[in-house]
């Protein structure tokens, strides 16, 4: 029972006081006086009676009624009803000061005249019980009785109110008076834990709609700050008791006040959660509110800030309830479509509607929290239930891990406080415990149906309906109300009175004595045991997360558990990778923990050292998917295990599990911890009582449940029955059983410090693993993940982030985790009730259990490191070069598969990646070494490895690897020798090492400086030793050196002391650069002049020396050999040649990249030069570089022309003003230089003496001129060749017909053009852009090969602008610098625009052609295809441009006219061309010394930038890597495809360079130029220091000592002719993809670092030597193409007799010959037999030759380099070749096959005359056969005597020789038997021997071959 009321008071106008001009409410009288005992009075309630602050007011107001809500200390609520009225007050009652208030109030001056104001006063009524209605009553009552002036005294009324009282719940009705003739019925609801709406909350959704209610809904739940706005009071109460109604079972328990009052704004910016109302008066206040939902009720919207998220419900519940609600509110949406609407479909009534809402919400929370008793732990039964929820196990029955909306309630205050309340298992139950335990079955069948939904949620309402409304019939209420008469007459009312207080407090007493003699109402309370429902285990969401095919997955799990704890190790082996896959699932970890349960016996588990290992790892790898919440109660299950599986390491040293999976958050978690615990203790529980009652009630329970104890009882359950019991127990036995279970609960903490004090201390103590990454320190964070590093490999020192001290003592790691398990035991015990002895007994044992945790754990650890670790394959370390030296030792790492497909195993075989190992950093590479992860090729050894400065891109990714579990973070490193590699950093790596081997790499691949190189570094400590030796011989270098760099320092002057090093503007911002460079170039210059003259004297004392040194630089030695000019010692020119060498540039002055030493015409004096060298980009004028021996023409090569024009580059623009002369004397100049270049070609002084003007026009005119007439046929060969003929012009080259047609020409179709119509293009039609590939214009073909041009318009052709001279000079130049240059006709030089790659195109082009040839992932996207990322890249067309333009300047300079090339720059394409065409031309460069000199000459010594474009310094690391000579070399590989008897170096010397010249290992390819490499001392270098043999400075010298040691870079087909000048075909058709960009060797990594193989096959063979017992082993061997090197597996015949011939002298102990004798010596003999039999016919036979071109000699015996067969395939029907015509043969050719072949005899194993079948239709012909054993081939020749063989079966192919039948045409008169097949892969060949005896041997012969092989 309780009372309607517990106090009454009356709130007025506070006269006296104001505060701050405010006025202010006083109680003028409270009922009673002092306060109840069970619920004080609560203050402030004046503030709440006028929330908007007291005022008076100047009309009278209708009288009010609103309840606000109060809560006390003790979270009680208080709610108080005021009725607020008007009364008036005279002017006279007022003191002076209120009138202005009333002034204030309101601004119309007439009130202030009214005689009359009005004050507030309220009525209030304070009670425990929410009865608006009746309050409302009550109060209104009151003021009747008092307006009305009834005849009721008035303390009556109030004393009868006071004394009224009513049950709480029960369903009961109540009818009171207040004695005024009143009557009011009062029905209590049945149950009172369901909360009391009315129509609240119908009328919520009404006014805000049912989104925003939602949202409201969620934020209360998930405790955010709710804020009601109205204007109208009782509406925000209201709302507020809506809200909370809808949030059953939930109770809210922060901050509520429906009603705030203005005075208390202040509340809004508390921190806490809150629900509030305000009125919309102070709207303004609330704007600055940044986290507060605002909802508006007058305006329905509901605000919410930026800064909230507020968490939905999940799907598909939120869905499911809008729909609902929305059938309940709006039930027309559904039928407003139909056609015939059904008659009644209005919504409930209000108080209907509102039932049916909250059913809905409550059908909401049955689904949320159905099974949550399911999750609750009993920890204590007596004297008190104790329960925790555990949460993680919730969730993930629940499968709603993931679900930040239920993870915030079920974490939330609320849901804590429905814990609590609703967990006791023994205890009355409401409609939501029905709702969960008995209706989940149907809630989940019908919520996809929302019809069912909507018939089970009217039956919830009337439910709710029924407990607020027990007795449908009311009887009528009967309340007065006051008349309307004295509402509107109310004029002159008087106040309401002073109350009597004895009257009332009397009252009082004499109820209270009443209901002391009256006899207690005792309630039956029905305590029950509360149902729990079904388990949870049945009802995981629909979209549960079952795993694909999970079946197949356990079992896989099953079997490989069996097979390791039946030591079948391989098999377990080749599970592993499946099984750590499958354990990513949830079932498999599952599977996992209760698989391992089985072979645990006693709590204990013994393993050998493989099984304990693999058990290790499948923990781990489960513990890996495991949250640190644990919610799939993985770790929990595994947690008996690690404490149980063990191995022994030594006497008495056991090492169990745990030791090992350690790695985990999840034993950080105090969470987790305690859940566990929770869970133990409820077991234990249950035992403890389970025991007892078994001992009693045996019997009992038999028959009770009929069928014997069928299923387990739930803890839950035994609890309930204990609490059921508890009373009926004798003192004695209680406290028998709370002391039972409290010591239970105590010997449960014991066991649980020991067990964490497992898993927290790590093996090793000294590294404080935990306090470092995890939140031990510090309870906030001990939900924080937590990653270490593995115990194995943790760099990292111990810190302690509390004490502050480094390198701590062991005992840190012991106080962190005493103090964590401390902090843990305070916890638990104080929840779950253990006395304060207990808890200080357990205080002092934890240090104690982990000091000697900690001291088994030292035992542990010394001896498992002394195990040998099992899993990790054995690092594998790399043979180092001399000098090389490891910057970071191995770090472990997995080398991942790119997107070359060999390696995989996609192509057949197994896959030899991934592969396990290590990377090495050392000074000079990267190297992999390591072994596959597939168990099939475990033993071979995988290495891939390249020089780190030739490393491109490095990117970092992440991997999942195949055979772990971890996701990896990686690197992708590319390199520009065409490598990659991917790979994974193990798990052993720590993060901040992998950073660090980041820092090394980017440290070593972009030194500071050159000399940070490791051409520079290697060998430092060598290196200074030998300074000393060597000081005095190096003097004069030195001083040249000083004196260069001081000279050029005067010369130049101030600006090049600034600018160190001149680097040209890049090609974007050259123009803008242009001004400036041109002024300072022309004023540096211009000191040179006077600097000179005094410069040479100085020079000439001290450098004898250094000039002989300069003189001794290839390209003198060059010059000579051409003829160019001498150098005598008095350095006097010799004046009858036309060229001399110039000095002019010794200081490096003229032109910082040239060398010093240059050739320029004779005529032409220094001065000049100086001049002249300005028009030119970056002063590179003009020189020779190359003559003709045969025609004397020369080429030459400079940069472009600064100027625009082409004839532009006589006007100098940025000449000072101050010497107008100069522009006409450099442009006078450079003509002279230019006409001095053709006057010294002999066929320009032939043709005229003179050099008069009219001399050479008639020289021109001429058409007959008798050299022009020599050349014709030449120059049109070459057009024909470059263009086709007239008649088959071609189309332009298709896209994509890349290699279908042999011939695919680049050209557009002719534009034929007379002269004069288009003078502007120059005499020659530009070798045309277009677009992509640069085009020849036919006319020039046809003009220069003598044939006269028609004009368009078919008439004659003008003899002027057609005479058919031939230029002396050509210039080829950038066609972007050459427009609108008028040429003069009568000007002896001509210049050919053509359009030149940039060098941003090759660099584009480059990476494109890296990313096709490797990529860096398999893609099956078609568009992605190597061939056409290949065409993408367009590297073979620039390849195709740059040959086209050489192969046409080797035809100009052969036809007799000079050529220079002035391209870009003059140090990137001017260089591949000049260097292209001197290969061409002249035979001495494709030999090895010519090469070199090549090389050295025009890419060292002309300054191609090869740091710069290599990208070599940490300066020039933005402008990435450009391969120019890349470019080169591949053209010459192009070359040497297609004239393979030209060149003396094989290709793989080409691939050597290529590698060599970005690895850095090698000293020739640093710097830019000769002036750099002499600063740094670096050019003359080599003699003074040739005494330290190890390390080779220049790549030249290191491929010369190769050279002699091995064949590997000589070229076996080299018998060059005499003065070959060579024309390759250029089109894109006939260029191949260089096969150094595709191939690899993973045994060995790249073989270009020679000491490396040769070290690699000392082990190999140290390793052979060890006696070999096992059985006979095969001959073959498996060749993987990307795994072997072929040329050393599969070596060509020659090398490999080269191999057995040195092999044979060594065991015969002869000193072995160089081989380059022994090939020499062979080649001769084999010359001098051949002369004497003189049958040229073979090479006939054998050179076929294509009859487009009579220079080619085509590739007809091709040994290839790669040896993929080891004998020379010729056609075996000569006859079906010859339709093609026979080249003349020359000697030195005719008997290449005979060298192979020696005529002894042992080689001809079985020979005689056979008859063979020719081919189809081809008669049969006798041939003298010969089986070759040792060749393993059977050969064939015309005769006996024959040299020449016609063709070879390689017996290799042969597959069956059976007897035969006479064919057709057979020879006549043989035996039947005689005749047999051979038949091969290919074909069938049918032979006759003379006789069946012949035929039989002859068969016996060739099968006996065949089975020895």
């Amino acid at each position: 029972m309780a009372r309607l009321a517990d106090y009454f008071l009356v709130v007025g106008y506070d006269l006296d006081k104001r505060v701050e001009g405010e006025g202010q409410g006083r109680i003028l009288q409270r009922f009673p006086e002092k306060d109840w005992e069970d619920s004080p009075f609560p203050q402030g309630i004046e503030l709440f009676c006028q929330p908007s602050g007291w005022q008076l007011v100047p009309e009278r107001q209708p009288a009010s009624f609103f309840v606000a809500v109060l809560t006390d200390i003790n979270s009680e609520r208080h709610y108080c009803a005021c009725f607020t009225f008007w009364e008036g007050l005279d002017n006279s009652q007022l003191p002076k000061a209120e009138t202005s208030e009333v002034d204030e109030v309101d601004e119309e001056p007439a009130v202030v005249q009214s005689a009359q104001v009005f004050a507030p006063k309220s009525l209030v009524l304070v009670s425990r019980l929410d009865y608006t209605e009746v309050f409302r009553n009550c109060l209104g009552l009151i003021y009747t009785v008092h307006v009305d002036g009834l005849s009721v005294p008035l303390e009556t009324v109030i004393g009868n109110l006071l004394t009224c009282v009513i049950p709480i719940a029960g369903g009961s009705q109540r009818t009171i008076t207040l004695g005024a003739g009143d009557r009011q019925v009062i029905q209590t609801p049945i149950d009172d834990s369901l909360p009391v709406s009315g129509s609240s909350v119908a009328q919520l959704f009404r006014q805000l709609g049912i989104v925003n209610v939602l949202y409201l809904f969620c934020a209360a739940l998930t405790e955010h700050k709710i804020l009601f706005l109205s204007s109208s009071y009782q509406r925000l109460t209201d709302a507020c008791r809506g809200l909370l109604a809808i949030m059953f079972p939930l109770k809210y328990s922060f901050t509520y006040v429906p009603i705030l009052p203005g005075k208390l704004l202040e509340v809004l910016s508390t921190p806490t959660p809150f629900i509030i109302g305000v009125n919309s008066f102070f709207r303004s206040e609330t704007q600055e509110l940044l986290d507060v939902i605002i909802a508006d009720l007058d305006g329905g919207t509901v605000t919410i800030p930026e800064c909230v998220h507020i968490s939905l419900l999940p799907e598909p519940l939120l869905q499911q309830t809008q729909t609902a609600l929305s059938m309940v509110l709006d039930p027309e949406l559904e039928i407003a479509d139909h056609a015939f609407a059904p008659p009644s479909t209005q919504p409930s009534a209000p108080k209907i509607q509102d039932k049916e809402i909250r059913a809905v919400f409550l059908w909401l929370f049955a689904r949320l929290f159905q099974g949550y008793r399911w999750c609750l732990h009993i920890i204590r039964i007596h004297p008190e239930p104790v329960i925790r929820f555990h949460k993680a196990a919730f969730l993930c029955q629940r499968a709603l891990t993931e679900d930040d909306f239920l993870m915030k309630v079920l974490d939330g205050m609320a849901f804590a406080g429905f814990v609590s309340e609703r967990g006791p298992p023994y205890r009355a139950t409401d409609l939501f415990d029905d709702l969960v335990a008995n209706h989940v079955e149907r809630i989940r069948q019908e919520e996809a149906c929302p019809h069912k939904v909507m018939n089970h949620v009217k039956e919830l309402a009337e439910q709710l309906f029924k407990n607020e409304n027990p007795y449908p019939s009311v009887a009528m209420h009967k309340v007065q109300r006051p008349s309307e008469h004295s509402q509107n007459t109310a004029q002159h009312q008087t106040p309401f009175p002073g109350l009597d207080d004895v009257a009332v407090q009397l009252f009082i007493d004499h109820a209270a004595a009443k209901l002391k003699t009256a006899p207690p109402v005792v309630k039956a309370e029905l305590k029950g045991m509360v149902p729990s429902g079904p388990p949870l285990g049945d009802i995981v969401d629909r979209n549960g997360n079952v795993m694909a095919n999970s079946a197949r997955r356990l079992e896989v799990v099953r079997n490989c558990i069996t097979y390791i704890f039946e030591n079948k190790m391989l098999e377990a082996k080749k599970l592993m990778p499946a099984v750590l896959r499958a354990l990513k699932g949830r079932a498999a970890r599952v599977c996992l923990t209760q698989e391992l349960n089985q072979h645990v016996l006693q709590n204990r588990a013994v393993l050998d050292d493989q099984q304990f290992d693999y058990i290790v790892r499948m923990m781990n790898c489960t513990l890996q998917d495991c949250s640190h919440i644990d919610e799939h109660g993985i770790a929990a299950a595994l947690l008996p295990l690690v404490t149980a599986f063990c191995r022994k390491l030594g006497a008495g040293i056991t090492q169990f599990a745990y030791s090992c999976v350690q790695e985990h958050m999840v034993w950080t978690t105090m969470q987790f911890w305690e859940a566990m615990f929770y869970s133990d203790v409820q077991n234990h529980i249950r035992a403890l009582y389970l025991e007892t009652e078994e001992g009693e009630q045996q019997n009992h329970s038999e028959q009770q449940d009929g069928s014997g104890s069928g299923r387990e009882i739930s803890a839950l359950e035994l609890a309930s029955e204990q609490n059921r019991l508890w009373p009926t127990l004798s003192k004695e036995m209680q406290a028998e059983r709370v002391q039972k279970e409290e010591s239970t609960v105590f010997s449960q903490a014991i066991h649980y410090a020991n067990r964490m004090s497992y898993l927290l201390l790590p093996l090793d103590t000294s590294k404080n693993r935990l306090l470092r990454s995890s939140g031990l320190g510090d309870v906030e964070s001990v939900s924080n993940s937590y990653v270490t590093n593995s115990i194995a490999g943790s760099m990292a020192e111990s810190y302690d982030t509390e004490s502050g001290f480094e390198d701590a003592e062991s005992s840190d790691v012991a106080n962190s985790v005493v103090r964590f398990i401390n902090r843990f035991v305070d916890k638990v015990c104080n929840e779950s009730g253990v006395t304060n002895e207990h808890l200080k007994a357990l205080h002092t044992m934890i240090p104690d259990i982990v000091q000697m945790h900690i001291e088994t754990l030292d035992a542990v650890h010394r001896e498992s490191k002394r195990l040998p670790p099992i899993q990790k394959p054995k690092l594998l370390r790399p043979t180092l070069l001399p000098g090389e030296e490891l910057v970071m030792d191995a770090m472990r790492v997995h080398l991942i598969s790119d997107g070359r497909e060999e390696a995989t195993g996609l192509m057949g075989g197994p896959p030899l990646l991934p592969a396990e190992g290590a990377i090495f950093l050392t000074t000079y590479r990267l190297i992999f070494k390591g072994t596959p992860s597939d168990p099939l090729v475990g033993e071979q050894v995988v290495t891939r490895s390249f020089p780190i400065a030739s490393l491109t891109k490095e990117k970092r990714i992440s991997v999942t690897l195949p055979m772990d579990q971890f996701v990896q973070e990686g690197l992708q490193l590319r390199s520009c020798t065409f490598q990659l590699m991917k790979i994974a950093f193990d798990e052993v790596v720590a993060s901040d090492l992998a950073e660090v081997f980041r820092k090394h790499m980017h440290k070593l691949r972009y030194p500071q400086h050159v000399q940070g190189t490791f051409a520079f570094t290697v060998g430092q400590c060598g290196k200074l030793v030998v300074e000393h030796k060597t000081k005095d011989k190096n003097q004069s270098l030195k001083t040249l050196s000083k004196n260069l760099v001081k000279s050029a320092k005067r010369t130049i002057g101030r600006q090049y002391v600034t600018r160190k090093k001149y680097s040209p503007p890049t090609w974007e911002n050259r123009s803008s650069f242009q001004s400036e460079l041109d002024e300072d170039e022309i004023s540096v210059s211009e000191e040179v002049d006077q600097g000179s003259l005094t410069l040479s004297s100085t020079i000439r004392s001290s450098d004898r020396q250094t000039m002989s040194n300069v003189v001794e630089r290839a390209c003198c030695r060059d010059y000579q050999r051409l003829g160019l000019g001498t150098l005598s010692n008095s350095l006097t020119r010799s004046k009858n040649e036309p060229f001399r060498i110039s000095t002019v540039n010794r200081m490096y002055t003229v032109c910082r990249s040239y060398p010093g030493l240059l050739i320029v015409p004779q005529s032409i004096p220094d001065s000049t030069i100086q001049r002249i060298c300005r028009c030119y980009r970056q002063n590179r004028f003009p020189v020779v570089c190359w003559r003709n021996s045969r025609t004397k023409a020369v080429l030459l090569r400079s940069a472009g022309l600064h100027a625009k024009g082409v004839v532009g580059f006589f006007k100098s623009p940025n000449a000072p003003a101050a010497v107008p002369s100069q522009a006409d004397s450099t442009s006078l100049e450079q003509e002279k230089y230019l006409q001095a270049i053709i006057s010294s070609m002999p066929s320009y002084s032939e043709s005229s003496g003179r050099n008069t003007l009219s001399g050479f026009t008639s020289t021109h005119m001429s058409t007959s001129d008798s050299s022009d007439k020599l050349r014709q046929p030449k120059i049109g060969a070459l057009m024909k060749q470059v263009m086709g003929t007239k008649e088959d012009v071609p189309g332009t080259f298709s896209r994509g017909a890349l290699g279908q047609r042999a011939k695919v020409i680049s050209l557009s179709q002719p534009k034929v053009s007379g002269k004069g119509r288009n003078p502007s293009r120059g005499k020659w039609g530009s070798i045309r852009g277009s677009g992509r590939l640069s085009t020849y214009n036919p006319d020039v073909g046809t003009r220069l090969a003598g044939k006269e041009s028609p004009q368009p318009n078919g008439g004659p052709s003008e003899a002027l602008f057609l005479r058919q001279h031939k230029a002396y000079l050509y210039i080829i130049g950038d066609k972007a610098q050459l427009k609108g240059g008028k040429q003069d006709s009568f000007q002896q030089w001509e210049v050919v625009p053509i359009e030149v790659c940039d060098v941003r195109q090759v660099k584009n082009s480059f990476k494109k052609l890296m990313k096709a040839c490797v990529p860096s992932s398999p893609t099956s996207d078609p568009s992605m295809s190597f061939q056409r990322c290949l065409e993408e890249s367009e590297w073979m067309a620039l390849l195709h441009r740059v040959l086209q333009v050489s192969v046409l300047v080797v035809e100009l300079l052969d036809t007799g006219s000079s050529v220079m090339v002035s391209l870009e720059d003059g140090w990137d394409v001017t260089t591949q061309v000049v260097s292209l065409v001197q290969l061409l031309s002249d035979p001495y460069y494709r030999t090895f010394d010519g090469f070199r000199l090549l090389v050295e000459k025009e890419w060292l010594s002309f300054g191609h930038r090869f740091s710069h474009r290599g990208a070599q310094t940490l300066g020039s690391q933005s402008s990435g890597f450009t391969p120019v000579f890349l470019q080169f070399l591949d053209c010459v590989h192009q070359i040497h495809l297609q004239f393979p008897m030209e060149f003396e170096f094989s290709q793989y010397y080409l691939k050597f360079l290529a590698y060599h010249y970005v690895s850095n290992r090698f000293r020739t390819f640093l710097l830019d130029s000769d002036y750099e490499r002499i600063e740094l001392g670096v050019l003359y270098e080599e003699k003074g220091e040739r005494k330290s043999p190890q390390v080779c400075k220049s790549v030249w010298d290191y491929i010369d000592r190769l050279n002699k040691k091995t064949p590997i870079f000589f070229n076996y087909m080299f018998s060059p002719e005499d003065e070959e000048v060579l024309r390759p075909y250029t089109f894109i058709s006939n260029l191949k993809v260089w096969d150094f960009y595709m191939e690899e060797t993973l045994s060995e990594g790249p073989s270009y670092d020679w000491e490396l193989r040769g070290r690699q096959e000392r082990v190999a063979e140290e390793t052979a030597e060890k006696p070999d017992t096992s059985g006979p082993k095969s001959q073959r061997r498996i060749v993987w193409p990307c795994y072997d090197s072929l040329s050393k597996v599969v070596p060509d015949a020659i090398t490999k007799l080269l191999q057995d011939l040195q092999s044979l002298e060594a065991e015969l102990g002869q000193t072995s010959e160089k081989w380059k004798d022994t090939w020499d010596k062979i080649k001769t003999t084999q010359r001098t037999e051949t002369k004497l039999e003189s049958k040229p016919s073979f090479s006939s036979s054998l050179l076929m030759s294509s009859n487009l071109s009579h220079q080619r000699r085509s590739q007809g015996v091709y040994l290839q380099e790669s040896g993929v067969g080891s004998s020379i395939n010729l056609a075996l029907d000569c006859e079906a070749s010859a339709t093609s015509t026979p080249v003349a043969g020359r000697p030195s050719t005719s008997t290449l096959y005979s060298q192979f072949q020696s005529t002894e005899s042992e080689n001809r194993s079985f020979e005689g005359i056979l008859f063979k079948k020719g081919a189809l239709l081809k008669p049969w012909k006798p041939r003298w056969f010969v089986l070759d054993k040792t060749k393993h081939q059977l050969r064939y020749y015309e005769s006996r005597q024959d040299k020449e063989c016609k063709g070879v079966i390689e017996l290799a192919d042969v597959e069956s020789v059976i007897p035969g039948t006479p064919a057709m045409g057979a020879p006549k008169n043989i035996d039947e038997k005689a005749f047999f097949d051979l038949k091969t892969t290919k074909r069938v060949y049918n032979f006759c021997a003379q006789d069946s005896l012949n035929a039989q041997l002859w068969m016996d012969s060739v099968q006996s071959c065949l089975s020895d092989a």
